[in-house]
């Protein structure tokens, strides 16, 4: 089980803007290159998003599905990587005082990924994790701050 956590100096509300903005997958998902809506109403459940793949001169495309929505605590997605397989993403937003603690939790589904999960493979996605959250919480925390009511 890859599970990993992150303390955003931000609001929940401000994590939520990014999650649900897909244009923006790419400036904090590691490897994506890019991404863009298929459905012009993101994150609803059902919507989906295509997201660009770049490693050196290999280039791959998938597509991201919004399973469970519970905003502005709950993302729950399945990412379709083609012949690599799928996996559910379920990232929880909980206010921490005045910040937000964000907990992402991956585990595959189908394909090579979920056939050969193990202890090895859950490895590499915390280090991935580590670098997602990070980019996370620079997007979010280097966001314009939003004029809120007194």
């Amino acid at each position: 089980m890859a599970v990993r956590h992150r303390l955003i100096e931000r609001p929940p509300a401000d994590v939520w803007r990014v999650l649900e903005d897909a244009d923006r997958y790419a400036d904090w998902v590691v490897g994506t290159s890019d991404s863009r809506p298929v459905d012009s109403d993101w994150p609803r459940v059902g919507a989906r998003l295509e997201y660009t793949v770049r490693l050196g001169p290999w280039t791959g495309k998938g597509r991201t599905t919004v399973r469970r929505l519970d905003p502005p605590g709950w993302l729950e997605l399945e990412v379709d990587s083609g012949s690599l397989g799928t996996a559910r993403i379920a990232i929880e937003i909980r206010p921490w005082g005045a910040d937000t603690l964000v907990i992402v939790d991956e585990h595959p589904l189908r394909g090579p990924g979920g056939a050969l999960h193990n202890s090895v493979v859950d490895a590499v996605i915390q280090l991935r994790h580590r670098s997602m959250l990070g980019r996370l919480a620079e997007v979010v925390e280097n966001l314009p701050a939003v004029s809120r009511p007194v």
